[in-house]
């Protein structure tokens, strides 16, 4: 009988051992001749060596998941402990130790983490335009802002320019407080927030000083060609035919564009239809265009946002609701 320790200090322990030990319990039964205890941050295993090793391997596998992506369901835990067969361990093992997007302040890593944000990465390294369509938390936003700034850093672009259509949900901008900034930053705070995460403070600061980085309204595009530049539409939902069309047109020589949009969240008011469902349907089947589906397999926010997305659907098929306007 012999005895191993794992060290569990380069994840969250609690993350890796679930609530009330849930995960922990997964392995015991997984493993019922090995006494496995855990210890803070480390895990100790006693039993048959062979029955050690293959832990060990599994459990290796579960770090290195865990280090890639940061959390791992009780779902794909279970998969890694069960799967035996070589495809499964493959899905799960470091396929490619590049796939970090970026390096963020204090050793954070971006990366994409789901298998349409993975296909998010892939479309835009292969088209000029990519269309992310998918609900709240999916990270359509995260991931193209990310993709942004790889491209800055890799020179690739000179510039990146992160837009979205000014409208409010339920408050008129002309009844907001302060001057046009002021106004407009509220709409444009979850780009900020993404770059935040992602550039150090000073050095943000530098690029939105000298407009490398530029945050504006999407009516700020008009009559401008965009050459040499990552540029993102955000919230694309909330652009009208008109805009939309505005907006693809702008794109010049060297450029990148990625649109996201959400077509269950239109805030444009009632006598106005969103462009987004149109400009998807007309750009389908052209070359350097992508299209990519995001749904709530894709959601990286607390668990129960997946859930929530879930019971709108439903109930939104059972009123017969159609996905592209309101009413």
């Amino acid at each position: 009988m012999t005895e191993t320790i794992i060290n569990l200090e380069s994840v969250n322990p609690i993350e890796f051992f679930g609530v009330n030990n849930r995960k922990l319990d997964l392995l015991k039964r997984k493993f019922p001749l090995l006494k496995i205890l855990s210890r803070g941050t480390q895990i100790k295993l006693s039993g048959a060596p062979e029955q050690i090793e293959t832990a060990r391997e599994k459990i290796d596998l579960i770090i290195q998941y865990m280090e890639r992506n940061g959390d791992l369901s009780e779902n794909y835990f279970e998969q890694i402990l069960g799967g035996d067969d070589a495809e499964t361990i493959d899905n799960f093992k470091e396929r490619n130790p590049n796939d970090i997007l970026v390096f963020g302040p204090n050793g954070k890593t971006v990366r994409a983490r789901t298998a349409n944000q993975k296909r998010m990465v892939s479309a835009s390294d292969k088209n000029d335009i990519v269309f992310a369509i998918g609900p709240a938390g999916t990270g359509k936003t995260y991931t193209a802002v990310a993709l942004a700034v790889r491209a800055l850093k890799n020179k690739i672009v000179k510039k990146i320019i992160l837009t979205r259509p000014a409208v409010e949900a339920g408050e008129s901008l002309g009844f907001l407080p302060g001057d046009l900034k002021e106004k407009i930053d509220p709409y444009l705070r979850p780009l900020y927030d993404a770059l935040d995460d992602m550039i150090p403070a000073d050095k943000l600061g530098y690029y939105m000083s000298t407009r490398t980085i530029e945050i504006a309204p999407l009516a700020y595009m008009r009559g401008r060609t965009l050459d040499n530049a990552f540029i993102i539409l955000d919230e694309a939902q909330n652009a009208n035919d008109l805009q939309l069309k505005m907006f693809l047109t702008r794109i010049g020589a060297n450029a990148k564009a990625i649109i996201t949009g959400d077509p269950t969240q239109i805030d444009l008011p009632k006598n106005q239809r969103s462009g987004l469902e149109k400009a998807t349907r007309i750009l389908q089947n052209i070359d350097g265009i992508a299209h990519i589906a995001l749904d709530e397999e894709d959601v990286v926010r607390h668990k129960l946002v997946k859930a929530i997305i879930k019971a709108y659907d439903r109930e939104k098929e059972k009123e017969g609701e159609p996905s592209y306007h309101r009413h």
